[in-house]
């Protein structure tokens, strides 16, 4: 590996142990092996080469939940898929922990690192065509920008919501099943007011 690789790593590994802000260019350094100049020359700032740590472990986090293996137990779009998908990612919470913890730091920090907020904006839009895809079926290269925004904004925002709950209280944060039962009272008031 080169320094660009080594650094990236590096940086994962403190961002799983220190998190966010608590993480000097120093550590990342004395983690990779390389020197404080490799990380402006590789990445910019210690913040941009974070922010690539970071979503590059949310990816690999992202990459336990395949949608061609979910396509194959559940019909996409259907209760019983929704509620699989809240489940398998409801089981990886405590091994990723550390990745949800530094989430939260990180979306405190938009305001005061400017490039933070623009990569994380990007992040989550790719983000948004992953939770499509997995709680559809979907292939994500046929997915149209409506669909990413409002359907991909939508699971984004459950999402979000749910490892804030869980981070704060694992025992009482929604479960699948909770999750599922809301999605159904939801759609029945819906077919109640039309």
């Amino acid at each position: 590996m080169g320094h660009r690789e080594d650094l990236l790593e590096g940086a994962k590994r403190c961002l799983l142990e220190k998190g966010f802000v608590r993480t000097t260019a120093r550590d990342i350094v004395k983690e990779s092996g390389t020197n404080l100049a490799s990380i402006g020359y590789h990445y910019g700032s210690k913040d941009a080469l974070l922010t690539q740590a970071f979503v590059e472990l949310v990816q690999e986090w992202g990459e336990k939940f395949d949608p061609a293996e979910a396509r194959n137990a559940e019909p996409g779009g259907s209760l019983d898929r929704f509620r699989g998908v809240w489940a398998r990612m409801l089981e990886s919470m405590d091994e990723f922990r550390p990745i949800w913890t530094a989430s939260l730091e990180i979306a405190t920090q938009g305001d005061r690192v400017p490039e933070l907020r623009k990569l994380m904006a990007k992040a989550q839009t790719e983000g948004r065509s992953g939770l499509v895809a997995l709680f559809t079926g979907a292939d994500e290269s046929t997915l149209d920008e409506r669909t990413v925004r409002t359907l991909g904004g939508f699971y984004q925002a459950l999402l979000n919501g749910l490892m804030v709950q869980w981070l704060f209280d694992p025992a009482g944060a929604a479960t699948a099943d909770d999750l599922t039962e809301g999605l159904r009272r939801v759609l029945e008031g819906v077919r109640e007011t039309e």
